[in-house]
């Protein structure tokens, strides 16, 4: 499907900064002609303490959202840490705490179809995999192995003792030393790794105090990325949620945030990430901050504010990428003479606090501290804002994926106007108690 819209673009940029660097080739050397290693994938939500190595000789380094993921790279969740990673069709994998993971592989054979391989560690994953074109995902752990080319949605819990499957959607097959194992549908293997991997089929599972965080977080990205138009399926669930299309004379159809002010800019709130080969890359603060960074263009229209334009290209791109631009407008600087990542504005690492009662919700916030699914659809909460007089409401506090909708919230105005910073709501990295299994 194209993902070009009507109305090409009827001035000359005034100014555009494009790193057109070929970044994953650039990051390992690649092993073999069949496969190359250009796979860019994406960490697309942090709760609590997660931490990232990126392959670059710096051990680990604290995670926020956004950031870029590439073969070789780990993942650690702490014990209030959650983390969720999207691959290129919608496809995700979940952490939960105390989880560590490593994406030993995420290449491309000579047909076009993603090869993704992972391994956990130790700790628990839930892995809802689409199957939409073809694409190969491993799950290895212990000496076993699971190997996708259609959809499926299971968890993995691993430690040095034991290890659990369950199947949520669809069978599995489950390769060990020494024999083949199938799971079915709503069914759990357990595996005694102390014991020659012996395995036993259960009739039926426990649930799990994730699994409605896992279901929710699928619920999500379902009803939100149904109707994507992008060339590109990752960050469409996110695009959806936090902000809308418009038709504009003379430039076509631009997405923009919720809550985005006259004074903002895209490149307001984020961080310069450094990684190896390329060298820095940013990376937007922003919940629904990734493709609108790494495809297509943003583009300044007076009257209107920023607003971003998918075209119809499918490639990852570093860098900055816009067009024209607000008066006073400054891009962020890239960093030289060093590999640690620079803070930009409300950019980096997810909050571990508590969240506070109330969470303020401002024009000019763009989404920032807005929790995914926390108020139902936001149009609703974006008009609201809008309305009020002093340009921010309160809501009662709600965590990721909350059922309460924003017209039935608690609004009320806040005493301050502006791009007010969002009082601390993001959740604390603790899972929801069980709701008895899964539908």
């Amino acid at each position: 499907m194209s993902g070009e819209f009507p109305g090409a673009l009827m001035f000359k940029p005034r100014f555009q900064l494009t790193v057109l660097v070929a970044f994953a080739c650039a990051l390992l050397a690649r092993p073999a002609a069949a496969e190359s290693q250009v796979r860019i994938v994406r960490l697309s939500d942090v709760q609590g303490g997660v931490q990232i190595d990126k392959h670059a000789g710096l051990g680990y380094e604290n995670a926020f959202a956004n950031l870029p993921i590439i073969q070789g790279t780990r993942l650690h969740t702490k014990e209030n840490g959650r983390a969720e990673v999207e691959f290129e069709d919608g496809s995700t994998l979940r952490l939960t705490p105390n989880t560590t993971i490593e994406f030993s592989q995420l290449g491309t054979n000579e047909g076009g179809q993603h090869l993704s391989t992972v391994g956990l560690v130790t700790g628990r994953v839930y892995v809802n995999w689409l199957g939409k074109t073809g694409d190969e995902f491993d799950l290895n752990f212990s000496r076993e192995k699971i190997a996708l080319s259609h959809a499926a949605h299971f968890r993995v819990a691993a430690s040095f003792r034991v290890a659990e499957i369950v199947s949520f959607k669809n069978d599995l097959e489950v390769a060990g030393p020494s024999e083949t194992v199938e799971v079915e549908k709503k069914k759990a293997v357990t595996f005694d790794l102390s014991d020659d991997d012996k395995s036993i089929v259960a009739k039926n599972f426990s649930a799990d105090a994730y699994d409605e965080w896992d279901r929710q977080a699928v619920e999500y990205h379902d009803q939100n990325a149904k109707n994507n138009s992008t060339p590109v399926g990752y960050g469409a669930s996110d695009l959806s949620y936090y902000g809308s299309y418009s038709n504009l004379p003379g430039y076509g159809a631009m997405w923009q945030p919720y809550f985005a002010s006259a004074g903002w800019n895209p490149y307001m709130d984020g961080a310069w990430a450094w990684y190896p080969g390329v060298g820095y890359t940013w990376a937007s603060a922003y919940p629904w901050g990734w493709t609108p960074y790494y495809y297509g263009s943003w583009t300044y229209v007076p009257s209107y504010g920023w607003g971003w334009q998918p075209g119809s290209g499918s490639v990852w791109r570093p860098g900055l990428h816009y067009q024209g631009a607000a008066p006073n407008f400054q891009p962020p600087v890239m960093p030289v003479n060093t590999m640690s990542t620079v803070i930009v504005g409300k950019g980096g690492t997810a909050s571990a606090k508590a969240p506070a009662a109330r969470t303020l919700v401002s024009r000019g916030s763009a989404g920032l501290g807005v929790p995914r699914g926390a108020y139902g659809g936001l149009r609703h909460l974006n008009s609201e804002v809008a309305r009020s007089r002093t340009g921010s409401v309160y809501l009662s506090a709600a965590p990721q994926f909350s059922p309460s909708s924003a017209s039935k919230a608690s609004f009320g105005s806040a005493p301050t106007v502006g791009r007010s910073g969002p009082v601390g709501s993001a959740p604390s990295g603790h899972a929801p108690a069980a709701s008895g299994g899964r539908k």
